[in-house]
């Protein structure tokens, strides 16, 4: 796979200020690139705030998709109200290839990622073609995808009843599930259609419904569209001793299944490397992502915005 696409059209026509009908000329063609690339690069912006990448990103005409509202189980910080941090999991966890918030029922359609300050080491961010990945599986192991796309995903995961900063997936049950008491988590899950289990630490074991494992992209292509590696590679064990990911009947997935997923994303994954001020933008339903492990003293500060295309 090559680089993101590197948008090498008029910034100039991008920025604040800039003259409307030129930025609108300039979105147009941006949106049907990224329809067909899958991600966008955009560098030498000059971005240096949270608000700057707010004011960039609200003009390309996409609906808002808070951070409040969304089902996410990583821990951010609003920083405005469409912008918050990317992930606030410590420097040395990696962060494996997912689509955002494909195991929830309501994912985002568009991700703007914004580098205010890259890391001196590492901190790079993975991108994989799902599509591609979907390819590779249809022609090498066709009765694998079959069970993939037939039979879809349940994911459980544990809710703890604090944010927990340490971990990727630390997200507290009020939060995620915008709630106060155990009664309003309860009643929103079962509307939702989820299982749950309550723990004696006042944690929340939850389980999905069955949840598509692909994806039908505008030009007809699948993608491979759901969190298998992430969920592989990095979740922790569920606190109930439940896996974490069966299909979507209850039937355990096979190592070997799990193994060849990732053999096949590895081939078509490439590293962003940020630069300051750097602005990523990527189609949720065609790219993977994910977060390199960093060091340095230099804080590594990469922010975010989600939306949705109506």
């Amino acid at each position: 796979m090559a680089m993101p696409f590197l948008y090498k059209g008029d910034t100039a026509a991008l920025l604040e200020g800039a003259n409307p009908d030129s930025g609108a000329t300039e979105r147009s063609q941006i949106k049907a690139q990224l329809a067909e690339e899958g991600a966008i690069l955009f560098r030498g912006l000059g971005i240096q705030s949270a608000e700057a990448f707010d004011r960039f990103s609200y003009q390309f005409g996409y609906r808002d998709f808070s951070y409040q509202a969304s089902l996410s189980n990583a821990v951010r910080i609003n920083l405005t109200p469409r912008v918050f941090t990317a992930n606030e999991a410590p420097k040395e966890v990696e962060i494996f290839l997912h689509h955002e918030m494909a195991q929830t029922p309501t994912p985002p359609d568009k991700l703007f990622f914004c580098c205010l300050s890259a890391s001196e080491s590492g901190g790079a961010t993975p991108l994989c073609r799902s599509d591609y990945v979907t390819r590779d599986l249809r022609e090498e192991h066709p009765a694998l995808f079959q069970a993939f796309d037939q039979r879809g995903l349940k994911y459980t995961t544990t809710m703890p009843a604090d944010n927990d900063h340490a971990s990727g997936q630390g997200r507290s049950w009020q939060s995620t599930l915008s709630v106060q008491t155990k009664r309003e988590a309860e009643a929103r899950l079962t509307q939702m259609g989820y299982t749950f289990l309550w723990q004696q630490d006042d944690s929340l074991v939850t389980t999905t419904p069955r949840l598509p494992a692909t994806k039908q992209l505008p030009n007809g292509e699948v993608s491979f569209f759901n969190q298998v590696i992430a969920v592989h590679l990095g979740w922790r064990n569920s606190a109930s001793g439940k896996p974490n990911l069966t299909f979507g009947d209850g039937s355990p997935i096979e190592q070997t299944a799990l193994e060849t997923i990732v053999d096949i994303a590895s081939r078509h994954t490439v590293d962003l490397a940020w630069q300051d001020g750097d602005i990523a933008l990527i189609d949720n339903h065609r790219m993977m992502h994910g977060r390199r492990p960093y060091g340095g003293e230099r804080p590594r500060q990469v922010i975010v915005t989600l939306a949705l295309d109506h």
